[in-house]
Parts: C-alpha cells; sequence; structure tokens
C-alpha cells in the first residue's frame, strides 16, 4: 500500500487489519508507555476493552496484567503501593462516576503522597437509540451520567481529559504518564466513553507517542550560587536543625541526610513521617517532634516536608534563618502555607543534598569542624537517651485485655529483618510503631501522606508485589482497619498470591476523634460525660476476615503470648498465607 505523505504508521501487527477499535489502541497506548499492571474494578462501561483483551489473549499478544481489586479503595492504594515501590506509575480501572467516587479517598491519599497513577474511568453510554455501537442497553446506563463526573476527583488530580477517538489514544495516555510523572509527580484522571471505545478507527490514521519522546519533566540541582549561599549559613550556625517527612521517597536521599547530618552536626528531626528519611540507627536523628528544638534553632533546612510542626503549638526562633529546598517548594496544592522562610530552592532534594555536601566540604574550616564534631557528640548523647526512654515505654507489656503497644511494637521490631516493609496507620498509636520499630534501610518504612483512612493495606499488596520476596507489615488501629475494606484486602491477597502481615492496635473506636474533642473543649460537656461518638462496636473478630481468604488469624489478649503469637503470624506470612494478628488494647 503506498500511504501519502505525513501519514502515520501502522503499530498494529495485523496485515489483513485495517481497522480496529478504540480499546486495541488505548491498549496499545499502555503498552507504548511501559504500563505494567491495570488494578480493575469493572463495569459495564468496560466491556469494549474486556473483548479487545480476549482478542488479544486469541493473537498471542502482551497486556498489561490485570489485577481484579473487589474495592475501588484496595486497587487505587494497591496502584500507589507499586509506584512509590518502583518509581513507575500504574493504571487503576473504575467503573465510571460509581467507581470514581469509590476512588477518590484513595486518589487523594496519592495526591498528598505526590504517587503518579492513572485512574481511567468509564463514561455511562450517551446514545440511546442503537445508532452508536457501546449505547445505552440496560437501566443503569440512564442514571451514571452525572453533569460533571471529573468533579469527583478533580481537586486530587494533575490532569484530567475525555478521550474522544481511538485515533488520539496513544496521544492522550503519552501526555497522561508525562504529566503525572513530572515534578511534584501526582495522579492522572481519563474518562472512557463507551461508545468511543466501542469505535473503529483506520489503523493508519494512529501514530506511536514513545515514552522515550514525550518523556516527563524531572527536577534537577539547585543553582550553584544558591547552595554555596545554604551552606555559608549552615557553617555560621550554632544550633542547625534539618526536618523532613517525604525525602526518603527516593532511596538515595536517607543516606544523603545522614552524611550531611554527621558532616556539619545537624539535629534532624521527622514530622508526619511519609518515609524513613535517615537511618534511625543515626546518631544525628533526633525523633518525630521539632518542637523542642525549634526555639533554640538558629539555622533551620526544610527538606521535602508540607508540615513542618503545628505553628498553634509551635513557636520558631523569631531572629532563625530559614531554608526550604522540596520538590515542591511552593506547595501548589495547598491553599494556604504559613510557614516563613527565608530561602525557597525547589529541585530534586537528592541532587540538592548531594551539592550541598559538596559545597560544606569545600567550605569547611577546621574552627567549623570542631563545632560540627561537638555538637554531633552532644547528638548522639541525646540519641541514647532517647532510645532508653523508648525502650523504658516498651518495658511494661501491660495486662490482659490491655496490652501496651509500645511493648507489642518494640517485640515485633526485635522479630523483623532490617529488609521487611512496615506501613505505618496507627493513628492514635503512630509514635509506638515509629519508635519500637526502628527502620535503618531506606524504603522500608511508609507513612500516612494524606488524610484518608485506609491506606495502608492496598499500599502492603502494591509493595508485596513490586518486592515479592520481602515481608510486607502494616499496623494499624481498629478504626482504620475498617476503612481498609479488608473483604476485598484478603480476597485480593490470596487470589494473586501476594500475602502480607496486619497487625491490629485495637482500642475499641478512634481514639484520635476524642483526643480532638478534649483538645478543643477540655473542660466541656462531652468530657464530663465522658462521651466523645467514637466507640466501635466491640472486639469485633477481625481473624474471621482474613480466615475466610485462607489466612493465619489470631486475637492477642495475653501479654505473656506476645512473642508467641506474632512468631506464628511471620511463620504464617513465610509459608505463603497472609496473617492477621488483632491485639487488644485499653479501650479509649
Amino acid at each position: 500500500m503506498n500511504r501519502p505523505k505525513n501519514r502515520a504508521v501502522a503499530l498494529s501487527s495485523a496485515p489483513d487489519a485495517g481497522r480496529r477499535s478504540a480499546a486495541h489502541f488505548l491498549l496499545q497506548a499502555l503498552c507504548e508507555q511501559g504500563i505494567e499492571y491495570v488494578f480493575g474494578n469493572l463495569g459495564t462501561d468496560h466491556a469494549p476493552l474486556i473483548e479487545e483483551l480476549a482478542r488479544w489473549r486469541a493473537e498471542g499478544r502482551s497486556a498489561p496484567k490485570i489485577v481484579l481489586c473487589p474495592h475501588e479503595n484496595t486497587a487505587v492504594h494497591m496502584a500507589g503501593g507499586y509506584a512509590a515501590a518502583t518509581g513507575r506509575g500504574q493504571v487503576v480501572m473504575v467503573h465510571v462516576d460509581a467507581g470514581t467516587a469509590n476512588a477518590s479517598m484513595g486518589l487523594h491519599n496519592l495526591f498528598r503522597a505526590r504517587l503518579p497513577v492513572l485512574l481511567m474511568a468509564g463514561r455511562a453510554p450517551f446514545s440511546s437509540e442503537g445508532e452508536l455501537a457501546g449505547g445505552r442497553d440496560t437501566y443503569v446506563h440512564f442514571v451514571q451520567e452525572p453533569f460533571d463526573q471529573g468533579s469527583l476527583v478533580r481537586p486530587y488530580v494533575k490532569w484530567e481529559y475525555t478521550l474522544p477517538s481511538g485515533v488520539v489514544a496513544h496521544e492522550t495516555v503519552a501526555r497522561a504518564c508525562a504529566v503525572m510523572h513530572s515534578d511534584p509527580a501526582g495522579p492522572a484522571y481519563l474518562m472512557l466513553p463507551r461508545e468511543v471505545l466501542a469505535a473503529d478507527c483506520d489503523v493508519f490514521s494512529v501514530r506511536g507517542f514513545p515514552a522515550a519522546r514525550y518523556a516527563p519533566v524531572r527536577h534537577r540541582g539547585a543553582d550553584p550560587d544558591a547552595i554555596r549561599a545554604v551552606a555559608e549559613r549552615l557553617l555560621a550556625a550554632r544550633e542547625p536543625l534539618l526536618v523532613t517527612a517525604y525525602a526518603g521517597r527516593q532511596t538515595t536521599t536517607p543516606l544523603l541526610i545522614d552524611r550531611l547530618a554527621r558532616l556539619a552536626g545537624i539535629r534532624v528531626c521527622e514530622f508526619n513521617s511519609v518515609y524513613l528519611n535517615i537511618p534511625r540507627d543515626s546518631p544525628c536523628f533526633a525523633g518525630y517532634q521539632p518542637a523542642p528544638y525549634v526555639q533554640s534553632t538558629d539555622f533551620g533546612l526544610l527538606v521535602d516536608v508540607d508540615v513542618p510542626w503545628v505553628p498553634k503549638t509551635t513557636r520558631p526562633n523569631s531572629e532563625a534563618y530559614w531554608v526550604q529546598m522540596d520538590v515542591d517548594a511552593i506547595k501548589r496544592e495547598l491553599p494556604m502555607w504559613p510557614f516563613a522562610t527565608d530561602l525557597r530552592v525547589e529541585g530534586d532534594s537528592a541532587r540538592m543534598l548531594e551539592q550541598l555536601i559538596e559545597a560544606v566540604q569545600a567550605l569547611a574550616t577546621p574552627q567549623f569542624r570542631e563545632r560540627a564534631a561537638q555538637r554531633l557528640e552532644r547528638l548522639a548523647s541525646e540519641h541514647a537517651e532517647r532510645e532508653q526512654a523508648a525502650a523504658t515505654r516498651a518495658a511494661d507489656a501491660g495486662t490482659p485485655g490491655s496490652l501496651n503497644p509500645h511493648h507489642v511494637c518494640a517485640v515485633l521490631g526485635r522479630l523483623l529483618h532490617e529488609s521487611d516493609i512496615v506501613l505505618n496507620e496507627a493513628i492514635r498509636n503512630t509514635l509506638a510503631v515509629f519508635e519500637q520499630i526502628p527502620r535503618t534501610r531506606p524504603g522500608t518504612l511508609v507513612g500516612l501522606p494524606g488524610g484518608g483512612l485506609g491506606f495502608s493495606a492496598g499500599m502492603a499488596l502494591g509493595y508485596k508485589l513490586a518486592h515479592p520476596d520481602r515481608r510486607v507489615v502494616h499496623v494499624v488501629g481498629d478504626g482504620s482497619f475498617h476503612f481498609c475494606n479488608p473483604s476485598s484486602l484478603y480476597a485480593t491477597a490470596q487470589q494473586y498470591r501476594l500475602p502480607i502481615f496486619t497487625v491490629v492496635l485495637d482500642n475499641g473506636g478512634w481514639a484520635a476523634v476524642k483526643e480532638a474533642t478534649l483538645r478543643m473543649y477540655p473542660g466541656g460537656v462531652a468530657s464530663q460525660q465522658d462521651s466523645y461518638e467514637s466507640v466501635l462496636a466491640p472486639r469485633v473478630d477481625f481473624t474471621r476476615i482474613v480466615a475466610a481468604a485462607g489466612g493465619h488469624g489470631e486475637r492477642l489478649d495475653d501479654p505473656a503470648q506476645v512473642e508467641g503469637a506474632i512468631a506464628r503470624c511471620l511463620a504464617a506470612l513465610d509459608a505463603g498465607r497472609s496473617a492477621l494478628l488483632q491485639v487488644a488494647l485499653a479501650p479509649h
């Protein structure tokens, strides 16, 4: 066939396939962008894609693997966990407005975590009389079309679009992937009308958009003059402090933070840790509360942190000089950001830290090195005291039916390998998990980035998919566990052989709700009545949910049985079964 000039080269390998559906070109586009998985919760809107996948199997084509998740919360967070573990964004497929609504909370978490995930949702058919393939053919098609479906997730995506034709499927997916992977990364949203997916297109009207030529924009290092200015301020500092939360999303960064801290004698705090940002055995690590130190700080460095402290209860030194080095220095998606900084530098934190280390080494004087060594010695002493205090908090195992979460977490920490991955969604007992399960290897700790509870379970599955040879443990409160859609979680884990270990710290309700009420109304009527509308059904037996999917479950009420119960759960995990340990804490 003689093709006119400027006509695209056909991407189909079938010589007699002059026309293919838009669903076909959409699948091609996903392959072209290197998408490995589609985490799916499908509906009637996906019939053209299901048919095309079957056709591809019959033709021996390779397509992204479909991972079916019974609930969208599992699918979105699983994609997010895989993206966090690998840096490669994946696709989630949901059903029209209903699936989008179920996915929106998870998308909020991914947006705050700056994780690249493409959420694709069908749109209800728009034709009614059979004039187009894929038109309305059942009752639900008439009631699943809102005026603005994209509004359900618009606050939580960087980009949204509706596929208008299969002719531009490759361009559309390439654009979505480029935007969602560009710094700061985040989710994208694509709607797929059923008639569009079903419509045939001329294969020679479709051209490719290879990922290498439509790449995302990545931050690099900073202006050397700016880095030198930061280094000069650091060299003159008496009490330097570094605060971070999500720099550890890059596994090279925690060791760089530790190296800089040791070099310059910098105290390092995390606040609302999203990842491991500095090894917990570093003498410079000063815990999870910067508030006790900011009043004496004369030079502060904020590195990849959204909220360094709570201003209502924290008053920084007004004479301190603060530098912000961040992949998202202006906090584009936070309407207000009240933290004053004297210098903002946006870029790749790993590269900027490398530059800063080089600048400090080049400018360091013997006097500076002596002061830094003295600070480092003092920080090491404080670190040892902090570890001893944590050990003291863990020493008491508790009483029957009212176990000490610090003790339980300390035992768990001792039994885990250094490469095991821990996800912390304990909320009320967050610090118990962080303090008692100290991680040292980058990429082995994940915290809650957003405000949507129920994130850790699906994220754990995504991490397990990315690292099948490593244990993945997520620790949740009982209130959070309800939000995890546990029946969907364990069904997915069983179907795809992705065993994870769930530790439920069960205090019988939402302690955070009670504490929020007491903070606002410490002597209020709710306090007088000891009533906070936060008590859940007492001691629901969560172990039966994991057992229903072939997993191992135990309820732990006896403090003398902590180590044995955890060991049995880990043995089941190592044998390929999901495990759940429900720990009875004091009622909140």
